[in-house]
């Protein structure tokens, strides 16, 4: 197991051994990506993988699954035990060896269950029929660090990229400025001969102190086209790194800061200022706390905007954010380290631009409320008869009456109001759901398959209520 490490080394190991057929299942994590943000389908997908990278597994994991039916819903530890480690022991000897690859393991929104996870997939280590490596990847954060010194040394190697001599890094931080700012002076015929030239490229390194994520989002910053890239790149030789801070991110921090000072205010006057600044934190603090990505044109529809409104803030943010032209693409980080300096006050310094997620979060729960009350309703979709199998009914008719913001209100309500900080009015809301709407809900879920997502949602309510005591206010 790796220690910590980057999602594009992670990508590339798991391209090569799928191409030397040495790949037996993958897992990629992402914060704020739906069920790629969580640890409730890892096992289960894992567990499909297996099956099909090793077919010897596919009857024992097959009678697991006859055997216990409701084990998609079970706990982490019981879906390993039944669906990998059991069929992986019991399996025929086999003469290869094969590699699971689990990337950014650090955006497992659950710390609980990332230690979990560290846990048992130690014990994979024990397989004598079948020999397999677990290739891991994360940022060290302390519990994920605990987590792999917990367990036995023999279990896992650490490979520590902060540890690689900084002339190794530097180096190839210096060729990959070299080589994508050629491809911005071959677009752009007036910049002059050389450039940058050395000494530029030399002082560009040094800004980014050894990050790539420094180097690639200040690339993507200079190369906008709606910009002069040489204005661009002066704009980041500017920065003013004097900082008494000691953080490993403070020049990450400054290139945000700047970036975004450029970027969302640039010259303009101060009225225009407050307007951008609050429609910033609306929508592009919603894609940071957001529990899965919405393309542009239904992200406006999330927050009641004009869609040309929502492209004006967002088109600025080309070197933080992957804004598709194809509007029906969703709006994505280009990196998590920009969701974490925006959620950081002590990182993100400048008030105009920090995140609150607390109220970020009630925003969203009220804003899906608002979809699932104005939208949903008996027969959403409009079907001619009572009792028709979902199978039987086009994904297109449902997507037409149950389009991408309004699934997303249906799937993630309960999770933006758990993590934000309600008030009475929005219980009451709840209750008023409930009364009103819960069933036309529940249709809306079966509809989109998300069913048992529903189930666990009540579950949590029902627990909420429980503690409390009291249906109006149980926080």
């Amino acid at each position: 197991m790796a220690g910590t490490g980057k999602s594009t080394i992670s990508r590339t190991v798991a391209a090569e051994l799928a191409e030397r057929k040495r790949l037996a299942a993958s897992f990629f994590f992402s914060r704020g990506r739906g069920d790629i943000s969580h640890a409730g389908k890892f096992f289960t997908t894992i567990a499909a993988q297996l099956a099909t990278s090793l077919p010897v597994l596919r009857t024992a994991i097959s009678n697991a699954i006859n055997k216990e039916p409701d084990i998609f819903q079970q706990g982490l530890r019981n879906q390993w035990k039944h669906l990998i480690l059991n069929p992986l022991r019991n399996a025929p000897a086999q003469s290869i060896q094969l590699v699971v690859v689990i990337d950014a393991l650090d955006e497992c929104d659950n710390m609980k269950d990332i230690q979990l996870i560290l846990e048992l997939l130690a014990e994979a280590k024990n397989l004598e029929t079948i020999r397999l490596r677990i290739l891991v990847t994360s940022r060290p954060e302390t519990p994920i660090s605990l987590g792999f010194h917990e367990l036995p040394g023999e279990a896992y190697q650490d490979f520590i990229l902060h540890e690689v001599s900084p002339s190794i890094v530097n180096h190839d931080i210096s060729i990959f400025f070299q080589r994508n700012l050629a491809r911005v002076k071959a677009t752009n015929k007036q910049l002059k001969t050389p450039w940058p030239d050395e000494q530029t490229i030399e002082l560009l390194v040094k800004k980014a102190a050894g990050l790539f994520i420094y180097a690639a989002t200040t690339y993507r910053f200079i190369k906008d086209d709606a910009y002069d890239p040489e204005d661009r790149l002066s704009i980041i030789l500017g920065e003013n790194t004097h900082s008494h801070s000691q953080s490993p991110t403070k020049d990450l921090d400054v290139m945000y800061t700047t970036l975004l000072q450029h970027s969302v205010i640039g010259k303009r006057d101060l009225t225009d200022c407050e307007e951008l600044v609050a429609r910033f934190k609306e929508i592009v603090g919603s894609v940071v706390i957001m529990f899965d990505v919405m393309p542009p044109r239904y992200l406006a529809e999330l927050h009641q905007v004009k869609f040309s409104n929502l492209s004006k803030t967002l088109a600025p943010l080309h070197s933080v954010l992957n804004v598709p032209e194809n509007e029906m693409e969703p709006v994505r980080l280009f990196h998590p380290s920009f969701r974490d300096f925006l959620l950081d006050s002590r990182r993100c310094i400048e008030p105009q631009f920090q995140i609150d997620a607390n109220q970020g979060h009630i925003q969203l729960f009220r804003k899906c409320m608002r979809l699932i009350f104005t939208k949903l309703h008996e027969n959403i979709c409009n079907l001619p008869e009572v009792g028709i199998l979902v199978t039987d009914i086009s994904g297109d008719v449902i997507q037409q009456h149950i389009p991408p913001h309004v699934r997303y209100g249906c799937r993630y309500w309960l999770d933006h109001f758990q993590h934000g900080n309600p008030g009475e009015e929005d219980v009451r809301t709840i209750r008023d759901f409930l009364q009103q709407h819960f069933l036309h809900w529940l249709e809306a879920l079966s509809l989109i398959g998300e069913v048992s997502n529903g189930v666990l949602m009540v579950i949590a309510l029902e627990d909420m209520l429980a503690v409390s005591h009291n249906p109006l206010k149980f926080m």
